[in-house]
């Protein structure tokens, strides 16, 4: 058992904001209660094993056996578990560049108990034993790794997956991501399945008929490195076409790692049409415009890549008001002889998992664009919804997944803080806010900080 006192607890879900007390018995938040409440009183309701109308198992009813493991939250947030739903383990394929085991211990010092793995690998998951690998090796970790499956085979746009099959394997939704998908009776078709099995596709927006160098944005920062880079109708034209199709149909449509102002106002009018158009942010595309393409090199490399200044406020405006749903960090690892390439060779993507909730509170919540509670809303119930995780939220009987946090703490970015296997983030040498103190999963302490500035 677990008993978490003098922290200040935000729910996203029940909107519960104020200091409480927690007990947590096995997987289970067992009791919530005001601060100050005797351990002795809250290990009582356990052992008459109901709260509130909520059935507890106890399978050991003397408190004198065992009793809990104290956490002093004083002067710290108590969260849900944050929830990413688009990252990269590299695993199976690439785990030079991370695994499933390193990519774990990122998450859980981020402050993330639920992922959500894109299936870009080698081989892909397209096939039911490349998901079964996944997931099982997920359960190494301590957190809860969850993976989607392709849309297509081989991730080659021209043959839908058997997504049924992926579906009852235990695929938490389907995407190409890394490709678009451009066959348009293809992407009509995969929604109508996915409809039919309660499951999300996830796009990647990007027309590489109108990009002749991508990761960096055709304007300034392509004209610095002297290159075509990617212009932003290559976005607005792929998110046109698949709202418009996503439309006609019933099944939930996630616009990725949204960048343009374009797209986030097209998602905006969608949204009154239909409530199956969702969209995420990353924190990179809230937080830097091209300038950091010119000064951090291929650092800040990304597909979509970094824009202008009017198009970060447009995704701050846009998670502000709702129409951008979650905060996704689209962790991207890759080693450093490949990020030290040439700007037309190095692959695009940065790592996010320990850098997210900081920039999240430094270029959201501190600036007053989001409250705390906004910001644990975009980070884990929202994203939780769109993938039907039982995430996101704290609730006598709910999930013991948190996280504990010093949102006044400073913390440096840097490659001897870092524990993802790849380390290549613009953000390093940077001191930043908020530090996990504790990320909890399943009752279990699956990351503790020893230390904070």
């Amino acid at each position: 058992m677990l008993h978490i006192i003098n922290g200040y607890v935000i729910d996203p879900k029940s909107h519960l904001e104020g200091y409480r007390d927690i007990l947590i018995k096995d997987d289970k938040v067992a009791v919530i209660a005001e601060r100050g409440t005797p351990l002795e009183k809250m290990l009582r309701q356990v052992q008459a094993g109901r709260k509130d109308g909520v059935q507890v198992t106890v399978q050991n009813t003397e408190a004198e056996e065992m009793l809990p493991q104290t956490i002093d939250a004083v002067g710290q947030i108590v969260a849900p578990g944050l929830v990413d739903v688009h990252v990269h383990f590299r695993d199976p394929g690439f785990t030079y560049k991370e695994d499933i085991l390193s990519g774990g211990r990122a998450a859980a010092k981020g402050g993330f108990t639920s992922v959500v793995l894109m299936a870009n690998t080698k081989p892909p998951v397209d096939q039911e034993e490349t998901l079964s690998y996944v997931l099982q090796k997920g359960r190494e970790t301590g957190i809860h790794v969850h993976t989607c499956a392709n849309v297509t085979k081989g991730m080659k746009g021209q043959e839908l997956v058997d997504m049924e099959a992926l579906s009852m394997a235990g695929a938490a939704g389907f995407t190409d991501d890394g490709i678009p998908l451009m066959d348009e009776k293809i992407l009509q078709e995969a929604l109508q399945r996915a409809a039919k099995l309660h499951k999300p596709v996830s796009l990647h927006e990007e027309d590489p008929a109108c990009i002749s160098n991508n990761g960096i944005h055709a304007g300034t920062a392509s004209a610095h490195f002297g290159i075509g880079g990617s212009p932003r109708e290559a976005e607005i034209r792929m998110v046109e076409r698949d709202i418009r199709i996503a439309l006609t149909q019933e099944a939930d449509l996630s616009i990725q790692h949204i960048s343009t102002k374009e797209a986030v106002e097209l998602v905006r009018q969608a949204k009154k049409k239909s409530g199956h158009i969702y969209a995420e942010a990353t924190p990179h595309h809230f937080t830097l415009t091209q300038e950091a393409a010119i000064k951090y090199g291929t650092l800040a490399k990304m597909n979509p890549p970094l824009r202008e200044e009017s198009d970060r406020q447009a995704i701050i405006e846009g998670l502000r008001d709702g129409t951008i749903d979650m905060i996704a960090t689209d962790h991207a690892p890759h080693s450093r002889e490949e990020k030290e390439r040439p700007v037309t060779e190095a692959p695009s993507g940065i790592i996010g998992l320990e850098t997210a909730l900081s920039l999240g509170i430094r270029e959201l919540v501190d600036p007053g664009y989001l409250t705390l509670p906004e910001l644990m809303h975009k980070m884990s119930l929202a994203p939780a919804k769109l993938y039907h995780l039982d995430a996101g939220y704290i609730a006598q009987g709910g999930p013991a997944d948190l996280v504990i946090f010093d949102k006044e703490a400073k913390w440096r970015a840097g490659e001897e803080t870092f524990v993802s296997r790849s380390h290549n983030s613009p953000f390093i040498g940077e001191t930043m806010p908020g530090v996990v103190t504790y990320t909890i999963c399943g009752g279990r302490v699956v990351y503790r900080c020893e230390k904070r500035v």
